[in-house]
C-alpha cells in the first residue's frame, strides 16, 4: 500500500512539473504579431454607370504615378498608386489615375502642386477643378488622402455627379490623418487669385513652385510647412509666402535667415515689425514668418502682411487619453443607470401590486384579500380584565371611606 501511494505521488509531481514546463515554454515563445490589414483598394470596379475595363494597374512606386515629379510626390508621403480605364454603354471612355498619401495634408499638397490657375472650380470631393483640352475633359480633385486625375473622352452634364459618386467610394483616412495643415488658415482671402494656393512639405516641391526664398532659408529639417498664394493689389500682383514652424522660438531663430542683417528678436508671441530687404517685405507673427514679394508697392505689400495675424488660443476642456479615467467614468455611469433602472422597476412593481389589490378588494370584497378565515388578529382583552378590579368594593362601586375630621 505504501509503495502504490508513493508511485501515485510521483506521478502527480511529474504531471505538475510537466505543466509548469509547458507554461514556461509558452511564456518564453514570442507572440506572433497580427499582420496589419491590407489597405482597401483605391478604385472601385464600377460607379455611376461606368464599368472598369480589365483590371486596375497598382504600383507602390512614385515614379509609376509621375516619373517627372516622383521626388515631390515622395515629399508629400506618397504610398501607392492605381490606374484604370472605364467604359459606358454609349461608348464613352474614362481614364482615372489615383494616388494615395499618408494623410490628407499630402493629398492636398499634391493637389495644389498639379492645380493650374486656368482651371475651373468644381464641387467634387474636398476640392476639385476641371479643364477642357484637346485630349479630353480633365478633372482633378482630392478626397481625404487620395488624389484623383480623371480624363473623360467626352464630358456630359452628369460627369460631375458621376465623379462625386466616385469620391464617396474612395477610402477615407482614420483619426487625425484627415486634418489639413494649420498654416492654411492664415492665408488672407481678400485679393486672392483663384487656384494659386500651393503647399509644400519639402525642398523639391518648393523649388518647383518658384518661392521668394530658397529651401535652405526655410529649413524643412525644423518641421517647417510652407504655403504660397498670389494676390491682386492696386499697384500690381504680389506673392505671399507663409512659413509655419512648430513654435515662435523656432520662427525667431529662422528669421535671421530671411534677412541676415535683421537683429535677433525677443521671444514674443505677437506680431513683429515689418522688415524690408529691398526685394521683399517680411514679418513674424507667432510661429509664422510671412513674406510678400512681387511688383506691388511697399504700402500694398505691407497691407498684405498686416492681414496675416496669428492668435494663440488656450482650450481648457481638451479630451484626455487616460484610459483609467475613461473606465472609471463608464463604471460610475453604468452604476447610476443600473440604480435608476432598478428604482424604476421597483416603483412600477409597487404601483402595479397596489392597484391590483385595490381593484380586487373593490370587485371581490373579502373573497381574494382580507378573508376572515385567513386573518389573524391578536386581542389583549383589556376591557375584560379591568371589570373585576373595579367590582372589589361591592355592587355599589368602589368603597367610600369617611374623610378625617
Amino acid at each position: 500500500m505504501r509503495v502504490s501511494r508513493s508511485a501515485a505521488s510521483l506521478k502527480i509531481v511529474a504531471f505538475v512539473l510537466a505543466m509548469a514546463g509547458g507554461m514556461l515554454a509558452a511564456a518564453s515563445t514570442p507572440v506572433a504579431q497580427t499582420p496589419a490589414p491590407p489597405a482597401p483598394p483605391l478604385l472601385p470596379s464600377q460607379f455611376g454607370g461606368w464599368q472598369m475595363r480589365g483590371s486596375a494597374e497598382i504600383n507602390q512606386n512614385a515614379a509609376a504615378a509621375d516619373p517627372t515629379n516622383a521626388a515631390a510626390l515622395t515629399e508629400y508621403r506618397f504610398t501607392d498608386f492605381a490606374a484604370a480605364s472605364y467604359v459606358r454603354d454609349d461608348g464613352r471612355t474614362l481614364k482615372i489615375r489615383a494616388a494615395r498619401f499618408a494623410d490628407a495634408s499630402g493629398a492636398f499638397g499634391a493637389y495644389t502642386f498639379y492645380l493650374q490657375p486656368e482651371m475651373a472650380k468644381e464641387q467634387i470631393g474636398d476640392q476639385g477643378a476641371s479643364l477642357s483640352a484637346s485630349e479630353g475633359h480633365r478633372v482633378l480633385f482630392y478626397r481625404g488622402q487620395v488624389l484623383v486625375d480623371a480624363v473623360f473622352s467626352k464630358a456630359t452634364a452628369m460627369s460631375g455627379a458621376e465623379l462625386r459618386e466616385l469620391a464617396g467610394a474612395l477610402p477615407r483616412p482614420r483619426g487625425g490623418a484627415g486634418a489639413l495643415p494649420p498654416v492654411l488658415e492664415f492665408l488672407p482671402r481678400r485679393g486672392y487669385i483663384a487656384n494659386t494656393q500651393k503647399y509644400a512639405e519639402g525642398p523639391v516641391a518648393l523649388a518647383a513652385l518658384g518661392p521668394p526664398v530658397s529651401a535652405e532659408v526655410v529649413d524643412f529639417g525644423a518641421s517647417a510647412e510652407v504655403t504660397l498664394g498670389r494676390y491682386n493689389t492696386p499697384s500690381g500682383e504680389a506673392r505671399l509666402m507663409l512659413i509655419y514652424y512648430t513654435n515662435p522660438q523656432v520662427a525667431i531663430e529662422h528669421l535671421r535667415r530671411v534677412d541676415p542683417t535683421h537683429p535677433p528678436e525677443k521671444a514674443q508671441t505677437g506680431i513683429s515689425t515689418i522688415g524690408n530687404t529691398g526685394s521683399f517685405f517680411y514679418k513674424r507673427t507667432g510661429p509664422i514668418i510671412a513674406i510678400a514679394a512681387g511688383p506691388a508697392s511697399g504700402s500694398d505689400a505691407k497691407s498684405l502682411l498686416e492681414a496675416v495675424n496669428y492668435e494663440a488660443s488656450v482650450t481648457w476642456n481638451q479630451a484626455t487619453d487616460s484610459h483609467d479615467v475613461h473606465d472609471l467614468y463608464l463604471l460610475v455611469l453604468n452604476v447610476v443607470i443600473l440604480c435608476a433602472v432598478l428604482g424604476g422597476l421597483a416603483i412600477v412593481a409597487g404601483v402595479a401590486f397596489g392597484g391590483f389589490r385595490i381593484l380586487m378588494k373593490r370587485w371581490f370584497p373579502d373573497k381574494v384579500f382580507d378573508r376572515p378565515e385567513h386573518m389573524e388578529f391578536i386581542s389583549l382583552h383589556l376591557a375584560d380584565s379591568a371589570a373585576p378590579a373595579g367590582s372589589a368594593g361591592g355592587e355599589g362601586g368602589p368603597e367610600k371611606r369617611p374623610r378625617p375630621s
